[in-house]
């Protein structure tokens, strides 16, 4: 698919489910509709009767991929699920989750978000060792960790597994007894525990996931943690030591969903502070606040209730549009945001207007919507981004662009805005989108916004790498070290 999201890209959701007595394939499908926002490429659904593993999984939406029937067959009281944006491994079936593997003590099934910096040498390592793989996504390499050890029982195996890889995991696993989860030493992607109202433990990205099952939240995952629950119940222990917590600050800007909480916050009411910060930071003279839908809506009201310029919606957003696989050539490329949001041309003419996003990312989409500003009759077309400028691509599990695709790495803000044919362009500061939060910078990865990369990070890491290692385009590093960035 081509996108025509200046967006950087959702990443995945994982879930897991302990339901003793009821259809944890049917619990893990709505958990999952819950989470489709993180993930639109693919979806699996992996169950556990006790005696066995089953799965599903295929390209699409997770209402397209299961149905009443699939669903009846899938029989067993704990599954783990999965909503696919590739980040290592390109968009191909072989890549969908959860990843499946058999061994001679039993099988598993491991879901994973996030993105491993040491595929390539532990990919080498394996394959010198025999092992063969079915996919070339990072995601197997921890599945068949684990069974290598799983001899020494499923907590001992992955702690065994997260001594070795390295980079953002939050990851679900499933075995036929147990449901284990387990976060990076840094706690960089989310993960949460909740309760089923009728007993059951539940897992996820997020906790948007909990409403359509009825699940109250129970705690976040530290860093390094790993949560093992069975028929004895849900118990936690430290699965490697957590060096800090570094959570995406891209988690609390645009990821997740606003209902949900992260760091005890709810997402809604942090993009509203974002807001209200960015109109202290970069006040303006205008006449109207309108919101880039839906992600822009919080902010703008908070810019509005700061402020005191009036919020009116200036667009509207088609409900209708999903991904698709029909590859549109340039002059359809441009129409893209024209297909997605409407202009309300009566609220924009003869308006001085503020126009409030989270993010820039390439500033394809963004010059489209102020161009559609102007056409629409707006005076001034003054652009606020909740986001700092980004200014590095992530390693750790957003596929947002190389370096030299990022507009604020090549251009400053005064160009950024003269390329947008803004009126005025203002972006919240790294202090005052972590302020929002309530968390000082130490809680956050900001290496996006040039603040530093948590890990250092091989200069060859990258989403294909593993297809280029396979037909051989991609040369061995000569030194026999990689390089770093700075971290």
């Amino acid at each position: 698919m081509t996108s025509t999201s200046d967006h950087p890209k959702e990443e995945c959701g994982v879930l897991g489910l302990h339901a003793p007595g009821r259809e944890a394939a049917r619990l893990a499908f709505f958990g999952l509709f819950a989470l489709q926002h993180r993930g639109q490429e693919s979806a699996g659904i992996a169950v556990a009767n006790g005696a066995r593993v089953r799965m599903h999984k295929d390209m699409g939406l997770v209402s397209q991929v299961f149905n009443e029937e699939t669903l009846r067959t899938m029989e067993g009281g704990m599954a783990i699920g999965h909503t696919r944006y590739s980040t290592t491994g390109a968009s191909v079936l072989r890549n969908a989750q959860p990843v499946y593997c058999q061994s001679l003590v039993g099988d598993i099934a491991v879901a994973h978000n996030g993105n491993l910096i040491n595929t390539r040498e532990l990919r080498q390592e394996m394959e010198d060792e025999g092992e063969h793989f079915d996919s070339t996504s990072d995601s197997e390499i921890i599945a068949r960790l684990i069974v290598r050890y799983l001899d020494e029982g499923p907590e001992e195996a992955v702690r065994r597994a997260m001594a070795r890889i390295r980079g953002a995991y939050s990851c679900t696993v499933l075995t036929p007894t147990t449901l284990l989860a387990f976060r990076d030493p840094f706690g960089i992607r989310p993960l949460v525990t909740g309760s089923l109202p009728d007993g059951g433990t539940v897992v996820a990205s997020e906790t948007c996931a909990f409403g359509p099952l009825g699940a109250t939240v129970e705690r976040e995952l530290e860093p390094g943690e790993m949560a093992i629950v069975d028929a004895r119940g849900v118990r936690y222990a430290q699965g490697a030591p957590m060096v800090r917590p570094a959570m995406c600050l891209f988690e609390f800007i645009y990821f997740a969903r606003p209902d949900s909480t992260m760091y005890g916050q709810p997402l809604y009411s942090v993009r509203e502070r974002m807001g209200a910060r960015l109109a202290r930071e970069h006040p303006v003279d205008a006449d109207i606040v309108v919101p880039v839908p839906d992600s822009g809506i919080p902010a703008a009201l908070g810019f509005s209730a700061e402020s005191g310029i009036p919020f009116r919606e200036g667009m509207t957003k088609s409900r209708y549009i999903h991904r698709t696989f029909i590859q549109p050539d340039q002059s359809m490329r441009q129409m893209g945001v024209r297909m997605k949001l409407t202009p309300l041309a009566h609220h924009i003419e003869g308006q001085r207007v503020v126009l409030v996003d989270d993010s820039i990312v390439r500033a394809t989409t963004t010059t489209q919507i102020v161009k559609m500003m102007f056409e629409s009759g707006a005076k001034e077309v003054h652009v606020r981004i909740t986001a700092p400028p980004i200014t590095h691509p992530c390693f750790y599990g957003i596929d947002m662009a190389s370096r030299a695709e990022l507009a604020a790495a090549r251009m400053t803000v005064d160009e950024i805005r003269e390329h947008l044919g803004a009126t005025s362009l203002g972006y919240l500061s790294i202090d005052g989108a972590v302020g929002a939060v309530g968390k000082g910078r130490d809680h956050f990865c900001l290496a996006c916004f040039g603040a530093g990369y948590p890990l250092a990070v091989p200069s060859e890491v990258h989403k294909t790498a593993l297809e280029e290692d396979h037909v051989g385009v991609m040369a061995a590093v000569s030194s026999g070290q990689p390089k770093l960035f700075d971290s």
